[in-house]
């Protein structure tokens, strides 16, 4: 009797009940944080390239736009102050689209430490698409950091006069800059396949993969991202061969 019972294992302690997890940091709170700030970022660059179209009006047309950005508010507020909220909502909205997709991808990791032999890509999803997302989310932030030091603070803009955007326009991709020009298109390359992906999993993660737009997200995608980046590369293009100067 005596011997069975030094035989029997230990009982083990009791686990303690895991705290419950904030909704905004579990799966479903992140995906939904990088959806709404990602459809944030669309909207921005909409309306950018929207701006940046002033190129073709002339001088004076697109530095008065670049000028009543700048001046957005006053006098009830001081100068570029509405502006630089803007930038600061734009910066957060950057910071939690990355944060939630490094976070998403480490659990996914930890989750599957060994990748699978075959992985079919799910319904509507593009595998080509889902594999430059990540490197092409690289190229797109280090075009926005020359981007900003370009355009926004012309540390290398040889243009330095603040309120002649449009001069910085046509130096910044001046046939002698074709390298910048280059460059340019092909962050948007990557972009493209970012929004084409990324919209439809945005649209998914919102409305849920029921939904009967299920088979028109595809098209919504494909849509926003022909339009948002034909409409930015066709301001380098027509500098660089002199349609504009």
């Amino acid at each position: 009797m005596s011997t069975d019972l030094q035989k029997r294992p230990a009982a083990r302690p009791a686990r303690r009940p895991r705290a419950p997890q904030a909704p905004w940091r579990s799966n479903i709170g992140l995906k939904i944080a990088m959806a709404v700030s990602g459809i944030l970022l669309v909207l921005f660059l909409a309306a950018h390239m929207a701006g940046n179209l002033h190129v073709f009006e002339g001088r004076e047309a697109m530095n008065e736009y670049a000028h009543g950005l700048r001046t957005i508010g006053e006098p009830l507020l001081p100068h570029e102050s509405l502006l630089w909220i803007l930038r600061i909502g734009l910066i957060a909205c950057a910071v939690v689209h990355i944060w939630s997709a490094v976070v998403l991808t480490r659990r996914a990791l930890r989750a599957r430490p060994v990748r699978y032999a075959s992985k079919k890509p799910a319904k509507g999803e593009s595998r080509h698409a889902v594999a430059t997302m990540r490197w092409g989310a690289i190229v797109v932030f280090l075009f926005i950091i020359w981007h900003l030091l370009d355009l926004t603070f012309r540390s290398v803009n040889p243009v330095k006069d603040v309120p002649d955007a449009y001069g910085a326009v046509i130096a910044t991709f001046s046939p002698e800059r074709w390298p910048v020009t280059v460059f340019y298109l092909l962050a948007l390359f990557a972009l493209f396949f970012h929004l084409r992906h990324g919209v439809w999993s945005a649209v998914q993660t919102i409305a849920g993969p029921d939904t009967k737009w299920r088979g028109r997200t595809q098209a919504i995608g494909l849509a926003v991202a022909l339009i948002i980046v034909l409409g930015f590369a066709i301001v380098p293009i027509s500098v660089t061969f002199g349609l504009v100067n």
